[in-house]
Order: structure tokens, then C-alpha cells, then sequence
């Protein structure tokens, strides 16, 4: 997916490189509220406490934070590291021992007729809300 410059989710602006190759920095700090990380857990259908709504508002804060570091750092061109040289080694691509059907089925949290069933991801109307 390629977001545009200063595409805003959840409320952050995604920094980016202008049409001429220059980098785009923001100079304040990015934070995620608890409001928001309630919003990003509810498009994962994932139910949060509110102490696990405020520690990952935090951590996620001082992730953004790090990664708004790293976007400010100066990297040169010449300074990329060349591709390592050399064949890569990869293991022999060899069919090996699987669980069976019911060994798998065993551990599903939900089965049906020998597959696994899943919660829809999807309601009826084209909403997932």
C-alpha cells in the first residue's frame, strides 16, 4: 500500500519524500491516545482493558517516537550497504511430517465439518463496525 504525503490514519501524519527526492521531517513528538488505540483494536476486533488501553498508548507512543528518530537521521547515498556478494544458502526444499487433520482440529478454537470456523470479518451491508 502506498500512502500519500502527510496521509493522515488515526490521527498521525505519515511523514514521506517529496516529488524532488527531499525527505519530509515533523518536528513534534507523535503520540496515540487511548482513544485511538481503542479505535485501532476495534478494526481488530480486539478487546482491550483500560490499563491495556493506557500501557499501549504509551508504548506505542515511544515506538512512533523512535521510528520519528530514525526518519531524521542523515544517510548518504554512497553510504547504503551494497547487497551481500555470494550465493545464498538455502536449505534443500524437502517435504517433511505434518499433524494430521484431527491433530490440527484438536486445537481449533472453533470447527465445523472437518475445516476451521472462523468469526465473519465481514457483516452484511459492507460495514465491519
Amino acid at each position: 500500500m502506498t500512502r500519500r504525503t502527510g496521509q493522515r490514519i488515526c490521527g498521525i501524519t505519515f511523514c514521506g519524500t517529496r516529488s524532488n527526492g527531499e525527505s519530509m521531517r515533523y518536528n513534534q513528538a507523535m503520540s496515540l491516545t487511548p482513544e485511538q488505540v481503542e479505535h485501532i483494536a476495534r478494526l481488530a476486533r480486539l478487546e482491550l482493558t483500560a490499563e491495556e488501553r493506557e500501557r499501549f498508548s504509551r508504548q506505542l507512543t515511544a515506538i512512533l517516537n523512535y521510528f520519528q528518530q530514525l526518519q531524521e537521521v542523515e544517510v548518504a547515498e554512497s553510504a547504503l550497504t551494497p547487497p551481500a556478494g555470494g550465493d545464498a544458502r538455502l536449505r534443500a526444499d524437502e517435504v517433511g511430517e505434518s499433524l494430521g487433520r484431527d491433530a490440527l482440529l484438536a486445537n481449533a478454537a472453533d470447527h465445523a465439518g472437518g475445516q476451521f470456523k472462523t468469526p465473519p470479518v465481514f457483516q452484511q451491508g459492507g460495514s465491519n463496525e
